[in-house]
């Protein structure tokens, strides 16, 4: 199976990024695509994190929902629309919600991500808590990929990858990591996190993330990357900006890795 890695560099405008997410969801697409997952915040990555608050939209209803169906209909393609801000229980947060879309155009599963960024080194201060609302459920779908073959793909965003419970507990094929590191704890930890995933759970690992210098000033990291599950990159985005990665995931090779090394039959906590 095909599947994309969608880089952005996500901007103030949500009409803007809609219409570059879709060029770019076009061009995985016609590259033979089944899957194409986009990074967190590909909607909007505003001046200020209260930003969010007037774009948030009821689930099942909105103009990001509107075009992750009608993009994934239009083009027959498996899209996870990294994350957007849906309704939260109160007026001053929002839940950072990653939606799946099948080819059909329906919504096919919704993950609130769990575990919210906090971080300030003097220079740099972070606190996603002040708006967003966490979500408490891990969730997980079943991709049949054109082939024959049939993924139990897991759902995660961005600061989760520092959780490894939470994968382990996907029990998955496949984990899908839409994220928007910053610069600073992106070369740091990024690679070092997402194959340690990889590896810790004999599964492959989808990374799309936003990689460049933002409207708002704020800088991400990207190498938006595929990785397989022995923990080699297969592909992976370099260069700051947006663009599209690709990689082949092989069911074969994924049941030879976990049959030569049985870890996941090991466990005994």
């Amino acid at each position: 199976m095909k599947v994309a890695a969608i880089q952005m560099v996500s901007g103030v405008s949500v009409e803007g990024n809609l219409t570059a997410a879709g060029e770019l969801l076009a061009q995985a697409a016609a590259a033979g695509a089944e899957l194409a997952v986009l990074p967190e915040y590909f909607c909007l990555m505003g001046r200020r994190d209260s930003d969010k608050l007037a774009v948030r939209e009821a689930f099942g209803s909105g103009a990001v929902q509107a075009f992750l169906g009608a993009t994934a209909r239009e083009l027959g393609l498996w899209i996870v629309g990294g994350t957007l801000p849906l309704q939260a229980a109160d007026a001053d947060h929002v839940r950072n919600t990653s939606l799946v879309y099948s080819p059909d155009g329906e919504c096919a599963n919704r993950y609130d991500k769990i575990h919210l960024f906090r971080f300030d080194n003097g220079r740099e201060s972070y606190d996603e808590s002040r708006v967003i609302e966490r979500g408490s459920d891990t969730r997980a779908f079943t991709l049949a990929s054109r082939d024959g073959a049939s993924w139990r793909v897991g759902q995660s965003v961005c600061y989760d990858l520092r959780f490894p419970e939470l994968y382990r507990a996907l029990g998955a094929d496949v984990l899908l990591v839409p994220s928007a590191f910053t610069h600073t704890t992106g070369q740091a930890h990024w690679e070092l996190l997402l194959r340690a995933r990889a590896v810790e759970n004999l599964a492959y690992v989808i990374a799309p993330a936003q990689g460049g210098t933002h409207e708002n000033g704020r800088r991400t990291w990207g190498h938006s990357m595929v990785v397989d599950p022995w923990g080699a990159v297969l592909a992976e985005r370099t260069d700051e900006g947006a663009g599209v990665v690709l990689a082949e995931l092989s069911a074969a090779r994924l049941a030879e890795v976990r049959s030569h090394l049985p870890a996941l039959e090991h466990r005994v906590l």
